[in-house]
């Protein structure tokens, strides 16, 4: 936006895509501001602006816009509060010779949009939560749009094959705000559409996203939802197999099994020679392990590759291979870099966040590596190429 049209919003009082806030003081208020203008239920179809450093009738608040500032203010983009995660940019301007940071929102095509657990909107220039009917409109707007894959309804699938029973008992109380749930009489369907595990119509059909959250059997409608583990008693593919299984089942299933299956494989060995005491280190970092299998989980092609995620266990590493090539503004080149993230499959992102798998966004594979670095192994070594991305870790020696 331009700093004419900017300055237009700036001093419209009226406008119900514009916030003021004089400081940072309230970013609770900030975050539910982004969350309603990403929900722009009045269907404007046009960002909506929050201006920092700026008093309620537009004059100037004086306020110092600092590189922390807009780094806490950009933050909110990738911290799992806001989710599906907003598209926003954050840019110091100068207004009429006032210095202001302007938080600018799209909004979004993944209606709707939750700040923890709560769907915020603008009702004229107030923000307040959606009611049930203005859910409803967020799902409908949601419909008429494109949609990725994780959102496409699964037509030969019904409410039979989803595991109501685990939707309610360990996604639903993750996902939505105690008070909203007890405030609200919505019906089991309604529930499972506000969250996108069904499309609002009736008889509601199961999303892939439905399906690999709380489906019973995924991989019947998805054939390559799930992870084929393979533990080898040598360094090459061609040595005995010591074990191998593949991992099948929904999402909470699926992550809870694996972690089971890499403390068992982890080995403790003894080093009694290069210490004076006697020091235990794991071969390989749990945490390392986790963030790369979750990584792969999230960021996999579920449309056009039947191919699982692969696990291989070697004797002297582990590799993990991932069916889905670099995404977006994500490419060969600057695969890892911190700050450069897409998501093909938002909200498988938002259900592993929602469950408690994602701590925040874009910054697995550093936490991977500064793990490895921590335990005494060598770096992981990524090879991206356009439809997969092997991730090799190698044992600590």
């Amino acid at each position: 936006m331009n700093d004419h049209e900017l300055e237009k919003l700036l001093f419209d009082l009226e406008s119900d895509r514009v916030e003021r806030k004089a400081s940072i003081s309230d970013m609770k208020k900030i975050r539910q501001a982004v969350c309603a203008f990403a929900n722009d239920l009045p269907n404007h179809r046009l960002p909506g602006v929050i201006f920092i450093g700026a008093k309620n009738d537009g004059s100037c608040a004086g306020l110092t816009i600092t590189d922390e500032l807009l780094l806490t203010l950009s933050d909110m983009r990738s911290d799992g509060n806001i989710l599906p995660m907003p598209m926003l940019t954050v840019q110091k301007r100068t207004l009429r010779g006032c210095e202001l940071a302007v938080v600018i929102t799209e909004p979004s095509n993944l209606t709707p949009i939750r700040y923890q657990g709560r769907v915020w909107i603008r009702v004229g220039p107030r923000r307040g939560i959606a009611s049930a009917e203005e859910e409803r409109r967020l799902n409908e707007k949601r419909r008429s749009r494109d949609l990725p894959f994780d959102l496409h309804p699964m037509s030969s699938a019904s409410l039979n094959d989803l595991d109501l029973d685990l939707f309610q008992r360990t996604y639903l109380a993750a996902a939505i705000s105690p008070d909203i749930l007890e405030q609200n009489a919505r019906s089991l369907e309604q529930q499972l559409a506000s969250l996108r595990f069904v499309t609002p119509d009736s008889p509601p059909i199961p999303t892939v996203a439905g399906l690999l959250a709380v489906g019973k059997s995924p991989s019947d409608f998805i054939p390559g939802a799930y992870i084929q583990f393979l533990r080898l008693e040598g360094a090459d593919l061609t040595d005995p197999i010591a074990d191998q299984k593949p991992i099948s089942g929904p999402l909470p299933q699926v992550l809870r099994e694996l972690d089971e299956i890499f403390r068992a494989n982890i080995r403790i060995p003894m080093d009694i020679i290069s210490e004076t005491t006697e020091v235990r280190r794991h071969d390989y970092p749990m945490v390392t392990l986790q963030q790369l299998i979750r990584n792969a989980v999230m960021h996999r092609d579920y449309q056009t590759s039947n191919a699982p995620v692969r696990v291989t266990w070697f004797s002297d590493r582990i590799e993990i291979q991932n069916p889905g090539g670099p995404f977006g503004q994500v490419t060969r080149q600057n695969f890892g870099q911190p700050g450069i993230t897409d998501y093909r499959n938002p909200n498988i992102a938002e259900i592993m966040k929602n469950l408690g798998y994602v701590q925040r966004f874009g910054v697995g594979i550093q936490i991977a590596q500064k793990a490895l670095s921590d335990n005494g192994n060598p770096q992981a070594d990524f090879q991206v190429e356009d439809n997969h991305v092997l991730v090799t870790v190698r044992r600590r020696t």
